[in-house]
């Protein structure tokens, strides 16, 4: 599979969040893929009922200067397509058997990490990495299976003694929030984007002056919109708790990729806290 820049899947991920118009294109793009890089601009707007100007703004909103760009990254994506087909996300159906599912959940999370690979900026990363080797205290913030992924990044950063804690409740979020200031980094995991717990402790961490990183959907959202980081995750809309289980894999994923980087740029500094931690929890402390 290709990672590094796959169209079809920024597509699939921002349709939702796209105007009437620009789900038009979004639609008949998805829907006939193979046809799409022979298509001029005129013919592509004819064909999806839209305009050459709304054709030309769908390329913009998915960052493209123009059609032309867009085309060779649509064909790009096609290249890679035909060795994804035996790899696509396939929900959890009532009595399957046992070894449909456990084949079925490995490939839905290998596919999660994989299509977030293809979203997400690496110079976000990298600027978020700096950010939290930089920060007085992180402090995470998630509600339901995002907290779980919190609680994962605080023992993590805890680890290698970084100031941090996650709150998983929003009145504990709250008052959290209202602590920070310059130098804190307030880190927030959603994959909707939308929560509102989240949204509110946002505000107050961004009034306070922290530095705001997110983990969230490839969507436009208000948390990707006002977060100073964003590191985007992408993951399937299944009916069933697979869905729920790709997004965990993937925000984990990106967790374990932040806390690495400090770790390993910090490793001089830090390895001794990462070997204590690992004594008194593998039991080595005792005599």
């Amino acid at each position: 599979m290709a990672i590094n820049d796959n169209i079809l899947i920024k597509i699939r991920d921002m349709k939702d969040s796209m105007t009437p118009v620009e789900k038009l294109v979004a639609d008949f793009i998805l829907e006939n893929t193979d046809e799409v890089p022979h298509l001029s601009i005129k013919s592509l707007a004819q064909m999806s009922k839209t305009s050459d100007a709304s054709v030309l703004r769908f390329c913009k909103t998915l960052g493209y200067s123009g059609y032309r760009s867009f085309i060779v990254s649509i064909s790009a994506s096609l290249g890679s397509r035909d060795e994804e087909q035996k790899d696509q996300y396939t929900d959890i159906q009532p009595g399957d058997d046992l070894p449909i599912i456990i084949s079925n959940i490995a490939r839905n999370n290998i596919k999660s990490i994989e299509d977030t690979l293809s979203v997400i900026d690496r110079d976000q990363v990298t600027k978020a990495v700096k950010v939290l080797r930089e920060s007085n205290r992180i402090v995470f913030f998630g509600v339901g299976a995002s907290g779980i992924v919190c609680q994962d990044a605080e023992q993590k950063f805890s680890r290698i003694n970084k100031m941090c804690h996650a709150y998983t409740d929003s009145h504990s979020q709250l008052t959290a929030a209202t602590l920070l200031g310059k130098g804190d980094v307030a880190f927030f995991v959603s994959n909707s984007g939308d929560t509102v717990e989240i949204l509110d402790a946002l505000e107050l961490a961004r009034k306070n002056g922290a530095t705001t990183i997110a983990i969230t959907k490839y969507n436009k959202s208000e948390l990707a919109d006002k977060s100073d980081i964003l590191l985007s995750i992408s993951t399937p809309e299944l009916t069933m708790r697979s869905g729920a289980m790709g997004s965990r894999i993937a925000m984990l994923t990106v967790v374990d990729m932040l806390f690495a980087g400090v770790a390993s740029a910090e490793y001089q500094h830090v390895k001794k806290y990462l070997t204590k931690t690992h004594n008194i929890l593998s039991g080595k402390h005792r005599k």
